[in-house]
């Protein structure tokens, strides 16, 4: 394993994200790369291709790149492209690497990936781990308050039947999205050892709303 390129993706992701979303940010992909190396021990998957999809999965994250359909979903796979170019990679592993950033989004309940690989769902594992349990909370209130969404609106119902671009534009309350993303993962976790982290964070989730919902009401 060529140890300068992953460094060199270290820093150049750094370097990208200095402003980034607090959700989205550098310490975001080294808990997904982190993730994703713990889960590549139990799978027999390309290292190289999984540390690299793990740090450039959210180079340029097409939330924060609006166009008429809500996001351009173009802009992180060229940077990254780009970028693994210049390093001198072999096309076979770029391609692999923009397979991933391509596919790794949740981009609503009713869209199917067209194309699957180990490395994906190594890494798909570790970006969605990193959307649930506390981190997972913390990270939808953080959006949200970014976004300037309302915590909870009793009056709006989680919409569960989306599109693509119906989830992309979406404006609804925090608490909605637990229902609309947050919980659903759990049960799109695709390794053995992703499905049982998984599980422990989906239960805190639960946990937290529970008490949430009380706090919400008055209740002791």
């Amino acid at each position: 394993m060529n140890l300068d390129l992953i460094n060199n993706t270290i820093t150049f992701v750094k370097r990208k994200l200095v402003n980034a979303e607090g959700g989205h940010d550098w310490f975001h992909i080294e808990r997904v790369y982190k993730n994703a190396l713990l889960i590549a021990q139990e799978e027999d998957c390309d290292l190289t291709v999984v540390k690299l999809g793990a740090l450039l999965h959210d180079i340029a994250d097409s939330k924060f790149h609006p166009d008429s359909s809500g996001g351009d979903e173009t802009i992180g796979p060229k940077t990254a492209r780009l970028f693994l170019e210049n390093q001198n990679v072999e096309e076979s592993t770029i391609q692999q690497v923009i397979n991933i950033i391509e596919n790794i989004s949740f981009k609503g309940g009713n869209f199917e990936n067209c194309f699957n690989s180990t490395e994906l769902e190594v890494v798909q594992d570790a970006d969605r781990l990193d959307a649930i349990g506390a981190i997972g909370i913390a990270r939808a209130f953080n959006y949200g308050g970014f976004k300037n969404r309302a915590m909870f609106d009793p009056n709006i119902d989680p919409n569960m039947n989306m599109t693509k671009e119906e989830y992309k534009k979406s404006t609804a309350p925090t608490i909605n999205h637990f229902y609309e993303k947050l919980l659903l993962l759990k049960d799109t976790m695709n390794t053995e050892s992703g499905k049982k982290i998984a599980f422990q964070r989906h239960q805190y989730m639960q946990g937290f709303l529970s008490q949430f919902y009380a706090e919400w009401e008055g209740e002791k």
